[in-house]
């Protein structure tokens, strides 16, 4: 029979995984539609209202992968008990906290990592080198191609032989183009695999030859989509300029507000991951569910309060730089949930931003302020693992080892 003490621990460890998913979504899934709203494209609430039903929609059709590296990849030989997952998620939170309400850039990601590797570790597990040299190389990448394909979208922006009737529905082409290939749960893979594209799945309809290892049918519903993309922009745009970009905006903050929730969500559910499997014996899309909660009703009551002031601050951008930083937004987080490496989003908002105004000269880009950025990343991964290790260690000593 089990436990009272079992369940009692169960009850916990979800109820710090739905406050830790209730943080991500009133802070990391606000950044995607701050620029709609500092364009003026949509309001404040209507904005919240669609992070929060996006956002969970990505955390049930692709927060698998990243809740899976958290919750098993980090530490090898031995498994999350509930009281080591309420010990990691409590550190992980109360760094998010203290960010919060202090100003200081503390990555939720880094949090979350550190404070599962220290409780791994608390546990007498392992370190799992070959993932800390896949997730390090990705997190040390992340800066340079965000600022890079900002700093590339912003340059085309900006160009005057560039009409922006050309400019914007190329942007939309590639988006459109990547869309049609992110792998989502609901969808079929013809190879076999838990998540199949639109791509995929549709150029499997018709049996076609492949070419350097792309499969054509895979290739010609990509090149339409992104035709398909291109055309209902470019039509927008010529209408009129702003109507297209806000238009551009609104779907651009859609995507990627979808996205941080299938990459933000195995922050929060990861550490729950042994405890719902194969513990309790339910299936993750359970796990997964109890994520989409948690992010839906953050959106829906934490997010405007943040909307209001990050939209001010994206409305002194201006509408380029926003559409710079989202645009390599969408494709990194995209990147991590394929790989199954948990980032922070707010990472790579801020590495798009530099770089989108590196595209217009230095100003607005504080070195300073970026050194203590970086510092501050470094010094939030170090001390979670320092928290996580010693406080499930507290927790174990409380209830007799």
């Amino acid at each position: 029979m089990v436990s009272v003490t079992f369940w009692a621990l169960v009850a916990l460890a979800t109820a710090t995984g739905l406050a830790t998913a209730w943080a991500l979504g009133a802070n990391s899934n606000s950044p995607p539609f701050a620029p709609a709203i500092g364009a003026n494209a949509i309001s404040t609430m209507r904005a919240a209202f669609l992070i929060g039903i996006l956002a969970a929609l990505g955390a049930l059709a692709q927060g698998g992968s990243i809740s899976e590296t958290v919750g098993a990849g980090l530490i090898n030989g031995v498994s999350i008990t509930s009281l080591a997952a309420t010990a990691g998620l409590l550190t992980a939170t109360a760094f998010m906290a203290f960010g919060v309400y202090t100003g200081y850039p503390v990555p939720a990601a880094f949090a979350t990592t550190g404070a599962m590797v220290g409780v791994g570790l608390s546990l007498g597990g392992t370190p799992a080198f070959d993932t800390y040299r896949r997730i390090a190389t990705f997190w040390v990448l992340v800066p340079p191609v965000s600022g890079g394909l900002a700093y590339l979208t912003a340059t085309v922006l900006r160009r005057d032989d560039i009409p922006e009737t050309v400019g914007v529905p190329l942007l939309a082409a590639v988006v459109g183009g990547i869309v049609a290939n992110v792998r989502l749960s609901v969808i079929p893979d013809p190879a076999g695999g838990d998540q199949g594209s639109l791509a995929g799945f549709l150029g499997s309809v018709v049996e076609t030859p492949s070419v350097l290892g792309v499969e054509l049918g895979v290739l010609l519903v990509t090149l339409v989509a992104a035709a398909v993309s291109f055309r209902f922009i470019q039509r927008r745009t010529e209408e009129s300029v702003d109507r297209g970009v806000r238009t551009f905006l609104v779907l651009l903050g859609s995507v990627v507000a979808f996205s941080s929730g299938g990459s933000q969500v195995g922050l929060a559910t990861g550490p729950l991951e042994n405890l719902y499997r194969a513990e309790l014996g339910l299936p993750g899309i359970a796990l997964l569910a109890v994520g989409a909660t948690g992010i839906l009703g953050g959106a829906w009551m934490g997010a405007p309060r943040l909307l209001q002031a990050t939209s001010r601050e994206y409305a002194q951008l201006g509408v380029r730089r926003s559409i710079a930083a989202l645009v390599p937004g969408f494709i990194i987080a995209q990147a991590a949930i394929a790989l199954g490496i948990p980032i922070s989003f707010n990472n790579i908002i801020i590495s798009g931003v530099i770089g989108g105004g590196l595209a217009g000269g230095s100003a607005g880009v504080s070195r300073r302020k970026i050194g203590v950025t970086l510092l501050f990343w470094v010094l939030t991964l170090v001390a979670s693992v320092a928290v996580g290790f010693g406080l499930y260690r507290a927790f174990a000593t409380a209830l007799g080892g």
